[in-house]
């Protein structure tokens, strides 16, 4: 969809609808219209170069590899964004070009290879698969190929006669034959094989660099979400690379947070305040969340840059009335505890901290990374809840407007009171929700462009509208005076 940021000195070419946001104005939208997480993730078994939609543990096992060795990192990093309970989650495997699947070629009966069986996916995992052809105990005169992983049985396929033919047919059209294709090479009947492995399976992972992951962030443009963060990845090249992103597509009217943070070591280092108050001030952008704790989870340390995917799915499984603020975490302990000066620095910094305040890890204060305002901000732009507020009211407005107005509804008066009337309708449904203050809100015409002497008068298919609202907030600061008599 078109859309994004304008400027009265430099209009859009491109139909859509363009929204500022200043500090004079700002709206939100329903509790609950967002939420949706995408994780690029490195892994031994899965699609490459598609969006899996993952609901919980055991689709994550099912889609990916458990096995984390060798650099993979899709189980701990979709299992930790789970955690924070997003209202749905796309993963999204990536492989270098040495990533291949695992294949064996079967002989028949006059020993000439006449089946290949290959793997589903790339990857290591596929070599641990294994094969036995033999004679069925259960149906007497037929034969079955059984599908092992090391000694685990997967599946039996019943294949008749054992015919080539029979076999394909079994493997191929099995809607619950998840892990191998079947390929015919020559006729004739299928020899006995006993453990006979696949072999040659990559899964794609040493040969990963940053421009496979700026290569996957292309992809991510033509797909709808609303939170992104890396898998554990702290590379600081890397960073700046999605910072940059997302500072552009934000500024083309794709309303997304990017969660990110740094390496072990610099959780832990004596000098993990300045290197985490750095990293923030290297990105110091609304849309830009970044996390400075490692934390310890069932005695397994994970870095800040691993906590980001909790982060990540708490971000997107809050409501828009929410807050991350004191947000508990399922986290035993953080792998450094600050000091409460640091504390304080962190969030003069723009560092999402998580602290351990006695009985429980909880977030410090749900902040981005911003610190240095920009024209028509104010300090509520330093706040996760106030952009998302924003980027939700902009992405529901566009797509009201594609759908239903631009293009369809003639720019007269009528059409312009019936845009407007709309508008105020929702923003009445967002006082309900206590996202905006129940009073005081209105949408109108824009004086500057409307009126009998108009600063500017629009196009004939432009309509300036002018939005007025005052967002709620939760509280974050409560003070007192107690008086002793």
């Amino acid at each position: 969809m078109a859309g994004g940021n304008w400027s009265p000195t430099d209009m859009p070419v491109l139909p859509g609808l363009y929204m500022n946001f200043v500090a004079a104005a700002g709206t939100a939208i329903q509790p609950g219209a967002r939420g949706i997480v995408v994780v690029p993730v490195k892994s031994h078994w899965g699609p490459v170069g598609q969006f899996v939609e993952i609901s919980d543990e055991a689709a994550i096992k099912d889609t990916f590899s458990e096995d984390e060795s060798g650099g993979a990192t899709a189980f701990t990093t979709l299992y930790l964004t789970l955690l924070g309970g997003p209202r749905a989650m796309l993963a999204y495997r990536i492989a270098s070009d040495s990533a291949a699947v695992a294949t064996v070629l079967i002989n028949n009966t006059d020993s000439a290879p006449a089946l290949k069986m290959t793997a589903k996916y790339p990857g290591a995992r596929g070599n641990g698969f294994n094969i036995t052809i033999a004679d069925s105990l259960a149906v007497a005169g037929t034969k079955e190929l059984k599908l092992y992983e090391g000694t685990k049985l997967l599946r039996t396929f019943a294949i008749g006669d054992g015919s080539i033919v029979a076999a394909v047919q079994a493997i191929n059209e099995d809607v619950d034959n998840k892990w191998i294709v079947a390929t015919k090479l020559a006729d004739g009947t299928l020899a006995d094989v006993s453990g006979t492995a696949l072999s040659g399976g990559d899964s794609g992972i040493t040969g990963i660099t940053n421009a496979d992951y700026v290569a996957a962030l292309a992809a991510f443009e033509g797909q709808e979400f609303h939170v992104l963060t890396l898998d554990g990845v702290s590379e600081p090249a890397l960073r700046s690379s999605v910072v940059a992103w997302v500072k552009r597509v934000r500024n083309e009217g794709k309303g997304i947070i990017a969660v990110l943070g740094g390496a072990a070591a610099d959780d832990t280092a004596t000098d993990a305040v300045s290197k985490a108050v750095n990293r923030s001030a290297g990105c110091n952008h609304e849309g830009i969340v970044n996390v400075g704790s490692g934390a310890i989870l069932a005695d397994k340390e994970y870095s800040s840059s691993q906590v980001a995917a909790w982060v990540t799915g708490l971000i997107a499984g809050q409501s828009l009335s929410q807050s991350t603020t004191y947000a508990e975490s399922p986290f035993d302990d953080v792998t450094r505890r600050w000091t409460r000066s640091e504390q304080e620095k962190a969030i003069r910094g723009g560092v999402f901290l998580l602290i351990h305040d006695g009985r429980k890890v909880k977030v410090l204060r749900g902040m981005n990374t911003l610190t240095t305002l920009q024209v028509d901000q104010n300090n509520s732009w330093k706040k996760i809840r106030t952009i998302r507020v924003m980027d939700a009211i902009n992405g529901d407005l566009q797509r009201t407007a594609e759908d239903v107005y631009i293009g369809k509804v003639n720019n007269t008066e009528e059409g312009r009171l019936a845009l407007i009337g709309a508008c105020k309708e929702y923003m009445r449904t967002l006082a309900q929700s206590n996202v905006i203050e129940g009073t005081g809100y209105d949408v109108l015409l824009d004086p500057d462009y409307y009126g009998s002497s108009p600063a500017k008068r629009p196009d004939p298919d432009q309509v300036f509208l002018r939005w007025n609202a005052r967002l709620t907030d939760v509280m974050e600061q409560i003070f007192g005076t107690f008086y002793v008599e």
